[in-house]
């Protein structure tokens, strides 16, 4: 020890706390790898596996300030002041780092979303891949027209902004959401055959969702406000410019609704083909001869 000091030029009592500090860190590191070592081995589920790495990471950063800083900390009573002045400062300085850890501790603490969660947040919707002490990850999904997918961009998004951000989870407490296919026939289709095809694809594609969905709602509806007076598929009418369009509501998962509306768009697809007296309508241009399209007792006098 005191050829160490007399190498380094520091007191003994510093070298003896240096190695400590190393000793211990180095202890830490090792429980660390043997811990999640055995978490590994015992389960190949990687979920259980990510969140068994972060508390060991943060059980050991824990541990690690507390012995360490008992270990070079004297004198506490006369640094608390010190502390507070110094403190006072970084609030003001660090204000976005320390509303972020703040952040990180609510995250922790009310689970607004976790990891595995599908969120949207300041404009960005995706699944949480990571949370930290100053920003969680989103593997970012696109938006309705790309199918909801993942596009596999990383978003990395400061915790602070769980404060001033409404945030949509679609996977928390009732994991469905409901969507919506609009499909619209021309006015000399049989708008009423149209929809008891509709009807019957859904029954047939996704009927049984709204089955295995009672008891996780009534699970929510614990938890949250949430009442549905009906589950089942069902299909809207509503008279558009260019025709009867007729509006397909279901309940599916979130990370489901393109391969559901895959399958049901390409369902309609067969069953209206089938149909000689039903025709999908689009914007177009149609110059329409009242005196001989138009409803007998209302055509003008010859």
């Amino acid at each position: 020890m005191s050829w160490l000091s007399d190498h380094l030029g520091l007191p003994t009592d510093v070298i003896t706390r240096l190695l400590a500090t190393v000793g211990i860190v180095l202890a830490l590191w090792i429980a660390r790898r043997l811990w999640t070592a055995a978490v590994a081995k015992r389960t190949s589920d990687p979920r259980l596996r990510y969140r068994w790495s972060k508390a060991s990471a943060y059980t050991v950063a824990v541990i690690g300030l507390v012995l360490i800083g008992r270990l070079w900390l004297e004198g506490v009573q006369a640094l608390v002041t010190y502390f507070g002045l110094v403190s006072a400062g970084l609030a003001v300085a660090l204000r976005d780092p320390v509303v972020n850890f703040f952040g990180w501790f609510y995250i922790s603490w009310r689970r607004p979303f976790v990891v595995g969660d599908r969120i949207a947040i300041a404009g960005v919707a995706g699944d949480v891949v990571d949370t930290r002490p100053f920003m969680f990850t989103l593997l970012e999904v696109g938006g309705r027209e790309a199918g909801e997918q993942s596009s596999g961009r990383l978003v990395h998004v400061p915790n602070g902004r769980v404060f001033v951000e409404p945030i949509t989870n679609y996977t928390q407490g009732f994991n469905y959401v409901w969507n919506e296919i609009p499909v619209t026939v021309t006015f000399e289709s049989d708008w009423e055959r149209a929809r008891q095809i509709l009807l019957g694809i859904l029954n047939h594609e996704v009927g049984a969702v709204a089955e295995e969905a009672v008891l996780p709602i009534r699970d929510a509806s614990r938890k949250f406000l949430i009442q549905y007076a009906t589950l089942t598929p069902t299909v809207y009418t509503r008279i558009v410019e260019n025709g009867v369009t007729l509006t397909l509501r279901y309940l599916c998962r979130p990370r489901r609704r393109r391969d559901t509306e895959h399958a049901i768009s390409e369902a309609i697809l067969r069953a209206f083909a089938q149909e000689p007296r039903i025709d999908f309508a689009y914007p177009t241009w149609r110059f329409y001869a009242h005196p001989a399209e138009g409803k007998p007792d209302l055509r003008p006098p010859q």
